[in-house]
């Protein structure tokens, strides 16, 4: 029903993939780093070989048909998010669990629609948004007693509705994705700039829903802090709040709603806040003899109050495997941006504050792309569509996150790079990589992100690389951190999110649902786990 074909077993769209020449540099650091000669391509899957049952649903009401959908497509499409979990899956052509229907509303009276008639013939509900998710969020893995699973993908409410030029707010229906979005800002000459690394296939109500983190390394991380109200479609009716720089006024209802990824109703529409467009920018990488000094020194940054835009410690090893440094030493990758005044100062002040650590100002002739900064980005960005590539040759590339207070992060980042070392090397009979950066930092401590790479059973890969994240997140939670700083908690992490929630919070949440969705049709088994009897 899209206009334009997204892939449905891989990032990006049908018209879109990463080059051989693209793909060449990448595939031979991992012919070095697994000392493999070759790797065996197995090919993509098609509509035609995959495993998928027919629909459970096949009558709708004459008011929702014309926009309800029970093709091959669209059904392989909405079955998984973009994790190497889901990778394995998809390319195995495991499409059993494909939702029965997909339904794509062309406004907020076809989403009210929808959710009445889920309800009224006992089907699950899942909101779509980009699919993006890496936790299982929007996979129909539903154990319940449901009629079947209807996805709901919001992909035709992607508008800019309202703009008010002197609270510099703009009104967006949820549905937008990135790229569209800042398109649309840009006529009224302002930004939002939340760049996830899901920028360019995820939407605006996808990033609220999971309280996604943006590009910002300091200061304004999540999309929380941009969210002036927001309207929500539930089972039980509509909710909005009122739109407010700010309120005192009890618990926030916006508070409430962000991060219940869609267990409770469906986002339609938000006013946020925006940017001016950006008119000063100043980068610089440093690099410290040691990954610690790298440490001591991000924390003396963001204690400091200077808010870098990018702050992102990178160790040795995962600059050399993305191409960014040689490998010899970690990196800090900095970065300050501004719409009003210059922030060459604020670089200098920062830059100094490294060389007490023992930082040392990489002098680059090479700028944009080709610096040191612009090569990791850009392994950075592109690195969802050299999945399919790693996984069509057996290679596991996967990712967990937390964040941690920095008395611990020290014990937290030796513990964990420990333990999944040492899985890997169980689980797969051979060694594999683990590298960490910085994704994000705050004055109290910083927000890791672990990459590991191996070399699993093709035949087990996913369940292989389930092991190995198993260890890891119970390595994480032992060292004191939490189970995800910005991937959200899906359907992946409910185990570690229950035991790291408060029992009576729990509680409350449970009856909260309850209230707002008396059937339990919304996403179950996200964030309550599910509340329906199995078979």
């Amino acid at each position: 029903m899209t206009e334009r074909r997204r892939k449905f077993y891989a990032w990006g769209f049908e018209d879109q993939s990463a080059t051989p020449e693209e793909m060449k540099p990448v595939l031979d650091t991992w012919h070095r780093t697994f000392e493999v000669d070759a790797f065996d391509v197995k090919p993509a899957p098609t509509l035609d070989t995959i495993d998928m049952p027919e629909s459970r649903i096949t009558h709708f009401p004459e008011a929702i048909k014309d926009i309800c959908r029970t093709d091959r497509y669209e059904r392989a499409l909405h079955s998984y998010g973009r994790s190497f979990l889901d990778s394995a899956k998809m390319f195995r052509g495991d499409f059993r669990n494909a939702p029965d229907v997909v339904a794509y509303p062309r406004n907020e009276e076809d989403v009210r629609a929808l959710i009445d008639w889920a309800g009224d013939i006992g089907a699950a509900v899942i909101p779509f948004g980009g699919g993006s998710s890496v936790v299982g969020g929007v996979n129909p893995e539903i154990n319940g007693t449901y009629a079947g699973v209807v996805t709901i993908d919001m992909w035709y409410l992607n508008k800019i509705l309202e703009f008010d030029p002197v609270s510099r707010s703009a009104r967006v229906q949820a549905g937008v994705y990135g790229p569209d979005l800042e398109t649309q800002l840009k006529t009224h000459n302002v930004t939002l700039r939340h760049y996830p690394q899901s920028f360019e296939l995820s939407t605006l109500g996808g990033w609220i829903a999971t309280r996604a983190a943006g590009h910002y390394a300091t200061h304004g991380t999540y999309i929380d802090d941009y969210v002036e109200n927001i309207r929500m479609v539930s089972p039980s009716g509509i909710s909005e709040s009122r739109r407010l720089p700010a309120s005192g006024a009890g618990p926030s209802p916006d508070r409430y709603v962000m991060g219940t990824e869609g267990s409770v109703g469906i986002i339609t529409e938000a006013w946020i806040r925006v940017l001016s467009r950006i008119k000063h920018k100043a980068s610089k990488t440093v690099t410290f003899a040691e990954y610690d000094q790298g440490v001591e020194a991000v924390r003396a940054i963001s204690q400091a109050g200077l808010y870098p835009a990018n702050c992102r410690l990178i160790d040795a090893l995962e600059a050399k495997l993305t191409g960014a440094f040689d490998g010899s030493r970690p990196i800090l990758v900095l970065g300050y941006e501004s719409s009003h005044y210059p922030v060459d100062h604020l670089m200098d002040l920062t830059v100094e504050l490294c060389r007490e650590f023992g930082g040392t100002p990489v002098d680059e002739a090479e700028q944009g792309r080709n610096s040191v900064a612009g090569q990791w980005r850009n392994a950075f960005i592109r690195g969802p569509y050299y999945r399919e590539h790693m996984t069509s040759r057996g290679i596991c590339r996967e990712t967990f996150e937390t964040a941690v207070c920095w008395n611990n992060f020290k014990e937290l980042h030796s513990s964990v790079i420990e333990t999944v070392n040492a899985a890997i090397k169980r689980v797969t009979g051979r060694a594999g990589t683990v590298t960490c950066r910085f994704t994000h930092v705050y004055p109290n401590g910083p927000a890791p992100y672990f990459t590991f790479h191996c070399l699993p059973d093709r035949e087990r890969m996913g369940e292989q690389c389930m092991e190995i994240k198993i260890a890891a997140y119970d390595a994480v939670m032992k060292a004191g951190g939490t189970i995800t700083h910005h991937h959200a908690v899906g359907r992946l992490h409910m185990p570690w999110y229950e035991k790291q929630r408060p029992a009576p919070i729990g509680a409350a949440f449970t009856a909260a649902k309850k209230s707002l969705d008396p059937k339990s049709i919304m996403n179950p088994g996200v964030i309550i786990s599910e509340q329906r009897g199995n078979p």
